[in-house]
């Protein structure tokens, strides 16, 4: 088990640390000091559990917590804290265990041990798929070719008349037979999202957003494309560029 420890008190998380390693389901131990770095740590890292302090200096992990509960393969979080006060707030999002400060072995290892019993052996077909998305490249048939791309290198694709294609940041634009859902499970990652039943785009490479007609919108892209956005995908479009 991969446990990720944010608490912006060096002490506080070495201690944690010190109790935690002496569990044998941990496997891995990673640190964050604050909301920024505990969220990219999720993002990368996929931690199975996550000991959370809810007073952070560039924070709330009350409102992290519930960030994390919208990623693919959230971790289980357990509140470590000093604030007996949030116990009923901590439960209501979905928190496995809260436990205070100063730690105990033995509540640090009753949290591990339910989240230990939360999570699933994964069989081959969801280990592949997780793995898959996890990847930074991805492969796309081009005829009798593979093609071999990084990910963050695609700005958008777009499905027509049966056929796909990938466009690149470098204006490179890559034809594959391949489905736009095929691509879209491997591309599938917070930064790529489906706008439109035509689109996928890279939301890094966005730069405006506009009404169109009949409450549909339009994403303008870095390269200066636009690019539709339908009645349907409006709301998580909006969402995700933080709307």
């Amino acid at each position: 088990m991969k446990v990720l420890i944010v608490d912006d008190e060096p002490l506080a998380r070495e201690e944690l640390h010190y109790l935690i390693q002496g569990n044998s389901e941990v496997t891995e131990i990673l640190e964050a000091d604050g909301i920024f770095m505990a969220e990219e740590q999720v993002k990368s890292e996929h931690p199975d559990m996550v000991f959370l302090d809810i007073k952070l200096s560039d924070g709330n992990g009350m409102a992290l917590a519930e960030k994390i509960k919208s990623f693919d393969n959230s971790p289980h979080i357990v509140f470590a804290t000093a604030y007996d006060s949030y116990a009923l707030d901590a439960f209501e999002a979905d928190a496995v265990d809260y436990i205070l400060k100063p730690f105990s072995a033995k509540r640090v290892n009753e949290a591990i041990m339910r989240v230990a019993k939360l999570i699933s052996p994964e069989d081959d077909a969801t280990k592949a798929k997780r793995e898959l998305r996890q990847n930074p490249r991805i492969s796309i048939q081009n005829d009798e070719r593979t093609i071999i791309l990084q990910k963050k290198q695609i700005l958008y694709v777009q499905a027509q008349q049966g056929f796909v294609y990938i466009w690149t940041l470098n204006k490179h634009k890559i034809i594959s037979r391949q489905t736009l859902t095929n691509i879209y499970d491997q591309l599938k990652s917070p930064e790529f999202l489906q706008i439109h039943r035509s689109f996928i785009v890279n939301l890094n490479g966005v730069t405006e957003l506009q009404p169109s007609f009949n409450h549909t919108y339009e994403l303008t892209l870095i390269d200066g494309s636009k690019l539709p956005v339908s009645r349907s995908y409006v709301n998580t479009t909006k969402k995700a560029l933080g709307l």
